[in-house]
């Protein structure tokens, strides 16, 4: 592993336990024991290695659905496994990075989104496309469309503002939207997975 990956994946977990604000460049350096100059020669500022972050996030989130997908028997049981990953992911991600990433850093992934992959609904394609060929979605779908909502829609589900926390359990929120929506694109055969699978979620 290089110094450009080294402090990428060392400023990942900084920010998943602590948020983006909290993590300074000083205690990146301390937290991977290198300098904070050698960190400057790879990174002009904090919002560029914000970015390289993210970037890493999404090479890593293709990665992820190639393999769910691979090991899969069908695209309805990826779906579940990939809500899954995601739900255990965002469960141990500190709230302030999302706090951070909407309050501080929306406009510099907005300025720079030239630089930076993320979102990247596209990851997810793939899945849909199958589901179709396997007869367990509808072929009558627009995928790219239904590709972005469901996307969007996964992302939301842990949006405290759309859902508080203190209202509605995740599993509630992804039930009534997720699956709802889910079998609103499938076949017959499609909808009876889903009601099998959303009792084992």
């Amino acid at each position: 592993m290089d110094n450009r990956e080294r402090i990428i994946d060392g400023a990942a977990q900084l920010f998943r336990i602590y948020g983006i604000k909290s993590v300074t460049m000083d205690s990146l350096a301390g937290h991977l024991g290198m300098s904070k100059r050698t960190i400057y020669e790879i990174f002009a500022d904090k919002d560029e290695l914000l970015i390289g972050v993210l970037n890493a996030m999404t090479i890593k989130q293709k990665e992820l659905v190639k393999k769910v997908v691979a090991e899969s028997d069908n695209a309805i049981v990826a779906i579940f496994r990939l809500l899954e990953i995601n739900m255990d992911h965002i469960q141990n991600m500190s709230p302030a990075f999302q706090a951070d990433m909407k309050k501080f850093h929306q406009d510099v992934l907005m300025n720079r989104a030239d630089k930076c992959e993320m979102p990247d609904y596209r990851n997810n394609l793939e899945v849909i496309t199958s589901g179709i060929k396997q007869k367990l979605f509808r072929k009558d779908i627009n995928t790219d469309l239904v590709n972005r909502c469901l996307h969007y829609m996964i992302l939301s589900v842990m949006n405290n503002e759309l859902f508080p926390f203190e209202l509605f359990s995740r599993r509630e929120v992804i039930g009534n939207v997720v699956f709802h929506y889910l079998r609103g694109i499938s076949t017959p055969e499609g909808i009876e997975m889903i009601n099998k699978l959303e009792k084992k979620f």
